[in-house]
């Protein structure tokens, strides 16, 4: 018996773990999704303009990113079964508590307990799975990416059709003990401890890769969150307001929310495909692909906005910016040490949720101001412009200065 397999690196315990990850992935997920869809309903119940709703929307995403960094140094700490069971419990306070708000401030207020309780089963349970798997480590970690995705393409119609037949208020208390019911027996099927790496072997390669790329620790974190950040500005623009961007052109919030699931389920297969990329050509090189592709796809939502390029565009854009935020993951793997790994993925990949949640804002303003989305659809790309020339920049050091084995 191998080493790895002794210690279920690469093993059949190792896939099946990634299976039941993916699984509460999708389960949490509903609290980043759910106001996307609820977005108009909300909007019109509390009475508030399309920028106040942006703002609630925002604050999950700052929740988000709150608990991406808190919950990844818990996963280093604590594990990760004892993160997934306070994510579990605080997503059903949270989606109970919005469904009670009488107000804004208290709904949003709600959002930032969802979205914090949300981040745990995100960046920990990607970073989580990377100890599992080396050999295809670029794909587990992609797969594992797949279950935010994968929640987007199952809940937006969901969540739709429940607020269609009984109301926003509705939908937020079933998901509260939907959660609350299905995510605790989740989590404790990933009792078994992660596997031992040779730490100091690990360690000493990735030091010496990060010396030959030339940069510090802390100023390739640094990069790699301003480069997050850039590319969920741009990322956000159609996943957040693709619904509502329906409705005021008369589609209607159903077709936006199929349009979102489109948007999520071609996503799916662009993280599995990038993963599969990342493992032969690396992070940097699959980030910037994935940014060049992204920034194609928001042009095509320039070009026209009739129901049948709407739907076009939002499955190009699926398709070709899935496989951005797992980049992360992997150079964050590749340049920094195992015991690291829950911590430096949380950080940067909740980068992007902040990113979301700018962006998200930045669209809601320009609607209000201008009274259409274009200027915000520009206001993305310009981002993403900025997101690839970091990916560009990255690689260009890399190929200079290439990675001592």
């Amino acid at each position: 018996m191998s080493m790895h397999s002794a210690s279920g690196i690469d093993s059949a315990y190792a896939w099946r773990r990634l299976a039941a990850s993916v699984l509460l992935s999708t389960l949490g997920g509903i609290g980043m999704w759910a106001l996307a869809v609820a977005m108009p309903a909300v909007q019109a119940d509390l009475g508030v303009s399309r920028a106040d709703i942006s703002f609630a929307y925002s604050l999950n995403m700052l929740g988000f990113f709150a608990g991406g960094v808190v919950t990844g140094r818990l996963v280093d700490r604590r594990g990760i079964v004892f993160v997934s069971i306070v994510s579990a419990l605080g997503l059903s306070a949270g989606f109970a508590l919005a469904a009670l708000a009488p107000t804004l401030a208290l709904f949003a207020a709600a959002q930032v307990l969802v979205g914090f309780s949300a981040a745990a089963t995100f960046a920990p349970l990607v970073a989580d799975i990377s100890h599992w798997f080396e050999k295809r480590r670029g794909l587990a970690v992609a797969i594992a990416a797949s279950g935010n995705y994968l929640a987007g393409a199952i809940w937006p119609p969901i969540v739709g059709l429940m607020i269609q037949h009984h109301g926003w208020r509705v939908t937020y208390g079933s998901a509260a003990v939907l959660c609350f019911l299905t995510m605790i027996p989740l989590a404790l099927t990933l009792k078994r401890r992660a596997p031992d790496h040779d730490a100091a072997h690990a360690a000493s390669v990735a030091n010496q890769s990060l010396a030959a790329l030339g940069l510090s620790p802390r100023a390739l974190q640094t990069l790699l969150i301003v480069a997050g950040l850039s590319c969920c500005v741009a990322m956000s623009m159609p996943q957040v307001h693709i619904v509502a961007y329906c409705s005021d052109l008369g589609y209607g919030v159903a077709r936006g929310a199929e349009m979102l699931s489109l948007m999520l389920g071609f996503g799916i297969v662009s993280r599995v495909a990038t993963g599969w990329l990342a493992d032969r050509v690396g992070g940097a090189m699959t980030l910037l692909i994935g940014s060049t592709l992204q920034c194609v796809a928001l042009v095509f939502y320039l070009l026209s906005d009739s129901l049948f390029s709407l739907y076009l565009a939002s499955a190009l854009f699926g398709l070709f910016q899935g496989g951005i935020v797992p980049s992360y993951a992997i150079i964050v793997r590749e340049y920094f040490p195992p015991r690291e790994a829950a911590s430096r993925v949380g950080l940067t990949v909740s980068s992007t949720i902040v990113g979301m949640a700018l962006g998200g804002w930045m669209g809601g303003v320009m609607f209000d101001i201008t009274g259409s989305y274009r200027a915000a659809f520009i206001n993305g790309i310009a981002w993403n412009v900025l997101n690839a020339a970091i990916a560009w920049w990255l690689l260009s050091r890399q190929m200079r200065r290439p990675a001592v084995a």
